[in-house]
């Protein structure tokens, strides 16, 4: 059903279940569900080892990650590596996306070229849904990380609220190999990195983030 735009969603543009993740990665640039693509410079997809054991997902992409075409390439992509460090999760295991695909953002209204990030309104997030679930359909993960509210909204709908669960371990149905199937998942929820970056007490955001990491490692190790 198109949306008060008239735009019809990414249901139509993703391709059926044989898809492997690089096809959809190549598919994702032709969507045309919302207007997000319309002002972005590409779709974002995301990256990582497809038989990742710990899916992480993030809000949007950013501008660094809008011109670059990959997912937390950007200081705060920097920060989330350092925390998983820290944690004990390998890169070698994890998958990095974000819960929509193109780059929201407004003008800076000082002028010059910044861009400023806007976040995903409901719709746009409801629009983009199918593209994610493709994603963990063709993935395996034990363990799912929601970084920030809209992160966690995508999963659990517009009542989730980050404050309540971040760190807590979660039972969810993620979207399985067919389209009727589903699998069961732990989700731990945390804060998106970016909001370390804009935390008065960096420090004290950090520790926050690193210790809802360990959470998930644990439940990795637990599973």
């Amino acid at each position: 059903m198109p949306d008060k735009n008239g735009y019809p969603g990414a249901a139509g543009f993703v391709p059926g279940d044989g898809a492997t993740l690089a096809e959809l990665a190549q598919a994702v640039q032709g969507c045309r569900g919302c207007d997000l693509y319309e002002r972005a410079t590409q779709a974002v997809f995301g990256r990582g080892s497809s038989d990742a054991a710990v899916v992480l997902i993030g809000e949007q992409p950013g501008d660094a990650e809008d011109k670059a075409g990959e997912p937390f390439v950007g200081p705060a992509g920097t920060l989330l590596d350092r925390a998983l460090a820290e944690a004990g999760i390998s890169p070698k295991v994890t998958y990095t996306t974000n819960a929509v695909k193109h780059f929201r953002w407004k003008p800076d209204p000082r002028g010059g070229k910044r861009r400023i990030h806007e976040r995903p309104e409901t719709g746009q997030m409801r629009a983009c849904w199918p593209w994610l679930a493709a994603e963990l359909a063709r993935l395996n993960p034990r363990v799912v990380v929601t970084l920030g509210a809209t992160a966690g909204q995508a999963l659990f709908g517009a009542s989730f609220r980050i404050t309540t669960v971040r760190g807590t371990r979660i039972p969810w149905s993620a979207p399985g190999p067919s389209e009727s199937a589903t699998r069961e998942v732990t989700v731990v929820p945390t804060i998106h990195p970016s909001a370390v970056l804009r935390a008065d007490d960096r420090d004290a955001a950090y520790a926050g983030l690193v210790s809802d990491l360990h959470a998930a490692a644990s439940a990795l190790k637990n599973d």
